[in-house]
C-alpha cells in the first residue's frame, strides 16, 4: 500500500525551517528575481560570511558553500515556513511548490527510517507505518 499524503502541513510546520539548502535550489530564484522566497533565505559564500539571499546574483551561485531556509527579513530564523498556506478546509498547501526547495520536494515522513515520521504525527503514516 502506497502512502498517500493528507496534505495536514504537519512536516512544513515541524520540519519547515531550519533545513540545509543548496546552490541548486537557488538558481531557479535567482533567475527568475523571485526576492519574495530569496528574502527567507541565508547565503554563505566561499571566503565570506553569511549574506541575505536578495543579495545573490547569478554569478554567486558557483561560490555558494552552504544555504539556510527559513529566516525573518533581519536574519533571524522563523519557526516555521513562510510559504505554508491553509485553504479554509484547514488543507496545507505550499505557495511555492512549483520551485519548492530539494529538501521539501524528497521529504515524505513515512520515508524516513530515523523516526521521524513519530515525531511529526503524519496521520497518513497512522494509516501504516513505515
Amino acid at each position: 500500500m502506497e502512502q498517500v499524503c493528507r496534505q495536514c502541513g504537519r512536516c512544513c510546520e515541524r520540519w519547515g525551517w531550519g533545513q540545509a539548502g543548496s546552490a541548486g535550489d537557488l538558481v531557479p530564484w535567482v533567475r527568475a528575481g523571485r526576492e519574495d522566497i530569496l528574502r527567507h533565505v541565508s547565503v554563505r559564500l566561499s571566503g565570506g560570511g553569511w549574506v541575505a539571499g536578495t543579495t545573490i546574483t547569478e554569478d554567486d551561485l558557483s561560490s555558494v558553500v552552504a544555504v539556510r531556509y527559513w529566516q525573518d527579513e533581519n536574519g533571524r530564523p522563523l519557526r516555521h515556513c513562510p510559504f505554508l498556506a491553509r485553504r479554509e478546509d484547514g488543507l496545507a498547501w505550499c505557495r511555492i511548490h512549483d520551485v519548492r526547495p530539494s529538501v521539501c520536494r524528497e521529504y515524505a515522513p513515512w520515508n524516513c527510517t530515523d523516526g521521524d515520521y513519530l515525531q511529526v504525527k503524519c496521520p497518513a503514516c497512522r494509516d501504516q507505518l513505515p
